[in-house]
């Protein structure tokens, strides 16, 4: 079994009897005392995230995580739907599984998502998706002062700032991590 020093972004662990997926890893080595691994893990079974504390030699049970990539179809009342694109299997997952990565979503987009024993548990969006302005105010002639932006409404209804001259239609990049303007498409 490999010690806490090893952990990483995205490996899943078995905590507490329960699997968890490990959402961020932080080494800490403060002043007089021992280095510890402190970790953001969610649990599969309840979905609840909890920052927890191990020494950086204490042992550790990784579970093997497959990873498949699927492409997303469509979204309803009872979840949203993605397609298997080498064997057509559609997987459905629900709207807490999939956090803030449903507004990103687009039609066709390719996703990776990670399986712990044959259960769905971790959507991995890209770094950067290309998304269509369907509402935006006019920017004002004159408005040219340095780093000036507007909001925007996306297709998928998430709100972002962007530079004046975007206009509605248009398709920009989107980065995923932040949600942040990265330029036109």
């Amino acid at each position: 079994m490999p010690a806490a020093n090893d952990l990483r972004k995205g490996q899943a662990i078995r905590y507490n009897g329960d699997i968890a997926i490990v959402l961020e890893v932080m080494h800490r080595t403060p002043g007089n005392l021992r280095a510890f691994v402190q970790a953001i893990i969610r649990s599969i079974k309840t979905g609840k995230s909890a920052d927890v504390r191990f020494t950086s030699t204490e042992k550790v049970e990784l579970v093997d995580v497959e990873r498949r990539e699927v492409e997303f179809s469509y979204q309803d009342r009872d979840g949203y739907y993605f397609m298997d694109p080498t064997t057509y299997d559609t997987v459905q997952l629900d709207e807490k599984l999939l956090g803030g990565a449903k507004d990103y979503l687009v039609e066709n987009m390719k996703v990776q998502v990670l399986y712990a024993e044959d259960r769905a548990v971790e959507v991995e969006l890209p770094s950067t998706v290309t998304m269509k302005v369907v509402e935006s105010a006019e920017g004002v002639r004159g408005d040219s002062a340095n780093n000036v932006q507007k909001p925007a409404k996306l297709e998928t209804g998430k709100i972002i700032n962007v530079p004046l001259f975007i206009k509605e239609g248009e398709l920009i990049k989107v980065d995923t991590r932040t949600g942040s303007y990265l330029g036109r498409a």
